[in-house]
């Protein structure tokens, strides 16, 4: 199996590269707790088209190293940009979703854009969820804590009972099978449990409205009206405001897992994003 070292400690971090190596270059950023096996309505069929679809699985995500250190937003950049090296991969498109949004902008910011061309956000967390100075109507902080106490005792609960308001099930046309969000579900709990509390803990902690006007490139944002992981008007809507000329397509009904639920509408709008200049 592929893998590349971090240039931050040596850290042991599985890839996945699929589709031709001349096809146009989709660098996928998976969510907190997943490996590149999330992608999967995404990454069979553009590969299929042509398009060369790379994925980090995140350290101590997927199959990437149990480790304990490197799970602060700069090594995670730090980490990312080391895969961009390693197969020296230009003219990248970025698509992150949730957490993996803010390891774009930090990635950018930190090493600079010469190897990316646009940049697209599904039902990301840039630029932050939780309540700042600029943000008061973000999450209060003590009402995260308390959720986090709750995931450390019982994540297997958490994700569990999370299932159904991840895909928003409750939404009609959102359907998706028992089987496949069991699947999820054992995704998620295959992420260590170091990495998942680091990760959940490294949430609350994004702020990155400062950063995002920096990016200096094209912007898609893809978010759903019923996302609760994430809400669009905290996220999607204020990374769009954040980046000058930006897009924003709002999925009418979609939760956090849209890549799920909203796949054939999502790689339309990614095919359409990749043609762009």
């Amino acid at each position: 199996m592929p893998y590349v070292t971090s240039p931050a400690d040596g850290t042991r971090l599985h890839y996945a590269d699929h589709g031709p190596v001349d096809g146009p270059v989709v660098v996928f950023v998976n969510g907190a707790y997943f490996g590149t096996g999330m992608w999967e309505f995404q990454t069979l069929p553009l590969a299929g088209e042509g398009v060369r679809c790379v994925g980090l699985d995140r350290r101590g995500h997927g199959r990437s190293d149990d480790v304990w250190d490197g799970y602060d937003l700069d090594t995670l950049a730090d980490d990312l940009y080391g895969l961009l090296d390693h197969l020296d991969l230009r003219e990248v498109t970025f698509v992150g979703h949730s957490l993996g949004s803010a390891e774009i902008v930090r990635c950018l910011t930190r090493h600079g854009t010469d190897r990316v061309a646009r940049v697209a956000f599904v039902a990301g967390i840039a630029p932050g969820v939780v309540r700042t100075a600029d943000h008061p109507e973000g999450w209060d902080p003590e009402v995260m804590r308390a959720g986090r106490a709750v995931f450390r005792k019982d994540r297997a609960a958490f994700y569990e009972d999370g299932a159904a308001p991840y895909f928003a099930l409750d939404v009609p046309g959102n359907e998706v099978s028992p089987h496949y969000v069991r699947h999820v579900v054992d995704q998620a709990l295959a992420c260590t449990p170091r990495a998942a509390d680091a990760v959940n803990r490294l949430v609350a902690t994004v702020d990155l409205a400062q950063e995002l006007p920096k990016l200096g490139l094209p912007l898609l944002v893809v978010h759903g009206t019923h996302d609760t992981s994430a809400p669009l008007e905290a996220t999607g809507r204020r990374s769009a405001a954040l980046v000058p000329g930006s897009v924003l397509k709002e999925y009418e009904g979609g939760g956090h897992g849209l890549y799920v639920t909203h796949a054939d509408r999502l790689n339309t709008d990614l095919r359409a994003f990749l043609a762009t200049s």
